[in-house]
């Protein structure tokens, strides 16, 4: 594809890895397949989806659904009328690639397996102690369900737009991101043209079922809009830090900061009131943390002073009653039989810094 941006080749191999991950896990049933005299083409339907039929052009990384039918039927009648002397039933022949991908993953599992037998399974913990999972996955998903919101390429292949079709919302990903350092940006407008009325930060390694939530609040579409010169009160504070009251949140008071902290101590919400009284600045009023506290966190939500109050009491209700999965901590005695089970690693020679990919 040489006409392709890096961007857009990523694009295609991403849709294309999605197709073949249908198929695979028989989510994408393939009803017949031929050769067209350059690759190969197939006609399916999905199992989900409402049932919708494609057809299929291309192989491997290059494979992507070129037409759409409202039933099976009128999907195979037009297959058949343009591949009748081709078409063969069912799906087609593995190709190289699809086979040398199935020997290395069974090669890698048969590894596994047989180095870490005793590997333990996810552990199931509060939320705001959740593996962080894959960021980039949680994006694309939510554009999947979500076709008001809009993806936009950017000059540069490490920054991902979405923007939501008033044009009043905004959201930016940074991806391949440090744990502590800023990977989304939430920002909402009164108009498409003005400034920002609040603005909302999450670091790389923030859970994901909490990012998961926040979205899903954003596409409600609910309380976006803020009374931008009305000023940041008990009440509305109150408002946003309710669930964690309701969940026995110790409240603590120090100057200009007003905290509630998990009962275990191992996250909390934090509120200036320093900053709110500068809410024309849009400084970081509002964090949200966990790890040993909001100036060393293991991971950190900021917002500032506008955030709508029932953005912030979703978020409020997640940490107080939501779970998350965490790969299980090896204790001593395991990390001692992989490290000694480890082979050696090979030398390093300088060279030129690996590129990117996904």
């Amino acid at each position: 594809m040489p006409w392709c941006t890096r961007s857009e080749i990523r694009e295609v191999s991403n849709e294309a890895q999605k197709i073949h991950d249908d198929i695979r896990h028989g989510q994408l049933l393939i009803h017949a397949h031929a050769h067209d005299g350059h690759t190969t083409v197939a006609v399916g339907t999905y199992l989900h989806r409402g049932g919708k039929s494609v057809y299929l052009h291309g192989e491997d990384h290059l494979r992507q659904i070129a037409d759409t039918f409202d039933s099976p039927a009128k999907a195979l009648l037009a297959f058949e009328k343009a591949h009748a002397a081709e078409m063969r039933p069912g799906p087609a022949p593995l190709t190289d690639t699809e086979r040398a991908a199935i020997e290395a993953r069974s090669v890698v599992d048969a590894t596994t397996a047989k180095s870490d037998p005793s590997r333990p399974e996810p552990e199931t913990v509060p939320v705001y102690m959740a593996d962080a999972g894959d960021h980039d996955v949680l994006l694309d998903t939510f554009l999947d369900a979500h076709g008001e919101f809009e993806k936009w390429r950017t000059w540069s292949d490490e920054t991902t737009h979405v923007i939501h079709e008033s044009q009043t919302l905004r959201i930016e990903r940074v991806h391949e991101t440090p744990a502590h350092e800023t990977a989304w940006t939430v920002a909402a407008y009164e108009t498409p043209v003005s400034d920002r009325m609040w603005v909302l930060t999450a670091t790389g390694a923030t859970p994901a079922p909490v990012l998961q939530d926040l979205l899903i609040h954003l596409a409600d579409g609910n309380g976006w809009d803020t009374v931008i010169g009305a000023p940041v009160d008990e009440k509305m504070v109150t408002a946003a830090t309710q669930p964690l009251s309701d969940a026995g949140w110790k409240h603590t008071v120090d100057g200009r900061w007003i905290r509630w902290t998990s009962p275990d101590g191992a996250a909390g919400v934090q509120f200036d009131a320093f900053a709110a009284q500068h809410s024309s600045q849009n400084l970081a009023t509002w964090t949200v943390w966990a790890g040993s506290g909001p100036d060393r966190p293991t991971w950190a939500i900021t917002a500032s002073p506008h955030t709508p109050s029932s953005l912030l009491a979703d978020l409020s209700e997640t940490l107080a009653h939501e779970t998350g999965t965490r790969q299980a901590q090896l204790g001593p005695e395991h990390r001692t039989r992989l490290a000694a089970s480890a082979p050696a690693a090979p030398a390093v020679t300088a060279g030129r810094p690996a590129s990117r990919s996904r």
